[in-house]
């Protein structure tokens, strides 16, 4: 077990603990029906932890993926209903649109050397004063190609149903999982993540692989915009205020370190589920507040920071292979790779 697995599998034992309590108390969540409900009512925020879990891993943050993807709704509303233009080509001019907003977040972060928060939450104020700048009121959407799109789905035994927009978060997952953890721009950000210094040391261009990971991430929250107004058929300047949180709530209830360089989407997918299945049970049981589910979020954050926190001294005093501590003489040891040196995909030193 190592700094990456251990998260991940705390993830999983809670996810199955929580599945079955909620599954004992009512079978019915155990259908068919209810995980494609599930997976609907939770497509936005997939895909907007999708992004956010590239930019932690990177060892960043980004507080403005709510505002972009407010903005999205209300821009594609606009679009489609007061300029008429074909759904595909406003899903293409706002996903454009989107990452070119991200990249410029990644170039002030990287250019200015600002903290990620501060700029990001500059950004945040930007996106979201646009969007009431286009329109104060929920906007609906009324479109033959539109709705179409929106009832998309395939039959599911036992009445369910895996609508379009789940679908799309899916695939995301499946994209993202392959970006992060299958090409050269993954390890990339896993190096970054780990400790810049050496990354540079390494010949990795930060400042061009910060642009692109906040660039990804914009991208993830215009994408979670067209996916929101599909299932709302609608656009509204305040959509998504304080789904950033949800987002990072997700990544890190998933495994990811907030210190950077470890993590994954498969947990954060994980954890999009977890707060989906607390707000689900919740509605079958009818008598508690709906607001009950961030009090439940919030006791896992609290418990999962605690885990990492142990997983990183664990790490610390026992080192990332989980072998035990190093013997102190042993012959091979003056000629190993110093601790401190970033892999890709592995997390730096605790002391970076």
């Amino acid at each position: 077990m190592t700094t990456r697995t251990l998260p991940l599998l705390a993830t999983v034992v809670v996810f199955v603990l929580i599945y079955a309590v909620c599954a004992a108390q009512y079978p019915a969540m155990l259908g068919l029906r209810v995980m494609g409900n599930l997976l609907t009512d939770n497509a936005f925020l997939g895909i907007l932890a999708v992004g956010m879990t590239v930019v932690v891993v990177a060892g960043g943050i980004d507080l403005s993926v709510g505002a972009v993807m407010g903005l999205t709704t209300v821009a594609l509303a606009r679009l489609i209903e007061g300029a008429g233009l074909p759904p595909a080509l406003a899903f293409a001019l706002v996903l454009a649109l989107g990452g070119l907003f991200g990249a410029g977040v990644g170039a002030a972060i990287h250019y200015l050397k600002a903290p990620a928060f501060i700029v990001t939450l500059t950004a945040m104020f930007l996106a979201r004063g646009c969007a009431l700048l286009i329109s104060t009121d929920s906007i609906p959407i009324h479109n033959a190609a539109y709705d179409t799109l929106a009832a998309t789905a395939l039959a599911l035994p036992g009445g369910g149903r895996l609508t379009l927009v789940a679908g799309i978060m899916l695939l995301t997952f499946l994209a993202g999982g392959i970006l992060l953890h299958g090409t050269r721009f993954g390890a990339r950000v896993f190096a970054l993540g780990g400790n810049a210094h050496f990354a540079q040391l390494m010949g990795i261009n930060t400042g061009r692989t910060t642009i692109l990971v906040h660039a990804f991430c914009s991208l993830m929250a215009a994408l979670a915009g067209i996916v929101f107004s599909l299932y709302t058929r609608s656009g509204y300047a305040l959509t998504g205020t304080g789904v950033e949180l949800d987002a990072i709530a997700a990544v890190v209830i998933g495994g990811t370190l907030l210190t950077g360089g470890v993590g994954g989407v498969a947990g954060s997918f994980i954890g999009v589920l977890i707060q989906g299945l607390i707000l689900t049970w919740i509605t079958f049981d009818g008598t508690l507040s709906s607001w009950w589910t961030k009090i439940a979020i919030g006791a896992l954050l609290f418990l999962f920071i605690a885990v990492q926190r142990l997983i990183l001294v664990a790490s610390a005093r026992y080192g990332r292979s989980g072998a035990g501590p190093a013997a102190p003489n042993t012959p091979n040891q003056a000629t190993s790779a110093p601790a401190s040196r970033p892999s890709s995909g592995a997390a730096a030193p605790s002391a970076s």
